[in-house]
């Protein structure tokens, strides 16, 4: 098996993006609960690749799976256009960021689903505030054992990809202090954040068991950490990330999940790894990641001493260079260089509101980074003019 030549047909690497937009009317620049009419054209152009949030002012897509960064940049385009163009039809339009900065969780309407009226009712308000959009990044496993190794190491990393990912500063019109807001409002609910180290596949299905057993739980969908292994797809899925308002955004930070993965295996492969951490210093880091951002600093824990972020982002560029040649995914994560020059999303969210005051304004901006090199129906385009 060639673990690192995504051509190879047993080319076990493969990746997944999953996408939460919100809906957004032109006018007011407020969400609107309109997925039930999206999602009835949706179906028919997207098929199984569009579905519902639990809010209905959120729509999910889910790419094909990929064995590039190409082809998942693809993909992207793709659903973001799909969405958009039908978007446009309604006179509505689309936007990517972890929160919107002035729409309120209290005037959401839930979709219609029992899954979710069920997440309502066991977890009241923490659940009526979940208004969230993230990325989920998924990469196949060559088996789950191997999954979960990759996955007890790859910990460490994901402060990290959640700095490159943050766009949500704003929630419900204030001005935070975060960078990730989401993930503060993410972390009300149980079994979230950064997960233990399990030995064994057997351990982590033992942990499963006992919350089913326990009724804590139905199925392993509702086990909500920033990297889990996916309870359906058989792959490993990083769900930590703000969702990213740029195409180049998503597609570096996912290609970067995957040379992250692919490099642990490499290490594994030569008899060697990269040291594992406990969840207490991980998240740490994590709190660094959520309130400062790029401009801060996080620890280095080789080290011991706290570093400037952008400077770690630098050394984690240098620590997959080794693979992202034979993953073709070299453009791809050296963007992550342009995200250090230019700032995240949560970055140039402020920086506009900073300049006009006006957290239309910061809409509007979003509105046009999320479909930056996206065409968008002409049959409809003039609807979000």
């Amino acid at each position: 098996m060639n673990y690192c030549d995504p051509y190879s047909p047993n080319f076990p690497f493969t990746l997944g993006i999953e996408e939460e937009y919100q809906i957004i009317d032109p006018e007011t620049r407020e969400l609107r609960s309109y997925i039930t009419q999206i999602l009835e054209q949706g179906k028919l152009i997207l098929a199984e690749q569009v579905k519902p949030e639990m809010m209905q002012s959120v729509v999910e897509v889910g790419t094909h799976v990929c064995r590039t960064a190409d082809e998942a940049r693809a993909e992207i385009v793709r659903l973001r256009s799909g969405i958009a163009s039908l978007a446009a039809k309604q006179g509505l339009t689309i936007a990517a960021a972890g929160t919107h900065p002035f729409s309120s969780w209290q005037t959401q309407e839930i979709y219609p689903h029992e899954r979710y009226y069920g997440v309502v009712n066991e977890m009241q308000d923490a659940a009526r505030q979940l208004l969230i959009f993230g990325m989920h990044v998924h990469v196949g496993m060559p088996d789950l054992e191997i999954g979960m190794q990759i996955q007890n190491v790859a910990r460490y990393f994901l402060p990290h990809l959640l700095c490159l990912s943050t766009s949500s500063p704003f929630w419900m019109g204030r001005q935070t202090g975060f960078k990730s807001y989401r993930s503060l409002v993410f972390s009300n609910f149980p079994r979230t954040g950064i997960p233990s180290q399990f030995v064994s596949v057997g351990e982590f299905q033992s942990y499963v068991d006992l919350l089913i057993k326990t009724r804590s739980i139905d199925d392993g969908k509702k086990i909500w950490w920033d990297i889990r292994p996916h309870p359906v797809f058989g792959t490993i899925e990083v769900r930590i990330c703000d969702l990213c308002t740029k195409v180049d955004e998503t597609v570096a930070i996912a290609a970067l999940v995957q040379a992250i993965f692919v490099k642990i295996y490499k290490l594994f492969s030569g008899n060697t790894t990269f040291r594992t951490y406990r969840r207490a210093l991980i998240n740490e880091n994590k709190w660094r990641a959520m309130r400062y951002g790029l401009g801060g600093e996080m620890i280095d824990f080789g080290k011991q001493q706290s570093c400037a972020t952008r400077e770690l982002m630098v050394e984690l560029v240098e620590f997959v260079d080794d693979v992202v040649d034979d993953l073709g995914s070299r453009h791809a994560v050296e963007y992550v260089h342009r995200i250090l020059e230019e700032g995240t999303s949560a970055d140039r969210q402020l920086a506009i509101f900073e300049q006009t005051g006006d957290l239309k304004a910061v809409v509007d901006q979003l509105v046009r980074e999320t479909l930056e090199g996206v065409p968008v129906d002409t049959g409809v385009q003039s609807a979000t003019a």
